[in-house]
């Protein structure tokens, strides 16, 4: 067993042991909200955004990206469990800034070892052999932070299958000082339409406790 294994495992024994009244949260997130973030190891969620356990759904990926994927995680959590209001969190010293997509796709074909960060970039250290693969994904990397949380609000707020009832708020996370930065673009591009905004409240019926959403998660 690896010594990680071993303190994830220990971790989650104590955690479970204090979990209580936990087992009783519903499934539908309380505070109705959702994130779509960076997985940046010194971001937590939790804490820049004041959140326990139930209280919103947070979507990660590299760069907190609105991927495909990420756009149908958040038609799940309004479609099917109620938010209303969405956040599109970008941070400082993101390594998406860091590489393009050519870089990637070259150090994944020279080897599949980890990359080595220097003063000029990433530069494969591994002995290889590598895979072409790589050139057929869009890594969604970063050239400009700002300009990214504006795309990524955009995107979603045209996508089709997103209502017009949905705000959606841009914000960059200074990893140096743990504030939430506005990107007031963003947020102007994720903004309710007029039409919309005095009936978006309580539009969305949350499942109530004796939901079959709420009886699964209490199980």
């Amino acid at each position: 067993m690896s010594t990680v294994l071993d303190e994830v495992l220990s971790a989650n024994a104590g955690y479970a042991r204090s979990f209580g009244s936990k087992s009783e949260l519903a499934l539908p997130p309380a505070r109705h909200f959702a994130i779509l973030t960076c997985m940046d190891a010194r971001l937590d969620p939790a804490r820049y955004a004041g959140l326990s356990e139930g209280d919103a759904h947070v979507i990660r990926n590299a760069g907190g990206r609105a991927s495909d994927d990420a756009i149908r995680s958040l038609v799940i959590s309004y479609k099917l469990l109620g938010t209303r209001e969405w956040f599109v969190i970008h941070h400082t010293n993101c390594g998406m800034e860091f590489f393009s997509d050519e870089v990637m796709r070259g150090l994944l074909a020279s080897s599949l070892e980890t990359a080595e960060l220097g003063a000029q970039g990433f530069r494969d250290v591994g002995k290889g052999p590598g895979s072409a693969e790589g050139q057929f994904i869009d890594w969604l990397t970063i050239k400009d932070a700002k300009q990214a949380v504006v795309d990524d609000v955009t995107r979603i707020r045209r996508h089709p299958l997103v209502p017009k009832t949905i705000p959606i708020y841009g914000y960059i996370y200074d990893v140096k000082t743990g504030r939430l930065v506005e990107v007031e673009e963003a947020t102007r591009a994720g903004r309710l339409e007029e039409s919309t905004r005095a009936r978006r409240v309580d539009e969305v019926e949350v499942p109530t406790q004796e939901s079959p959403l709420t009886t699964y998660a209490t199980q």
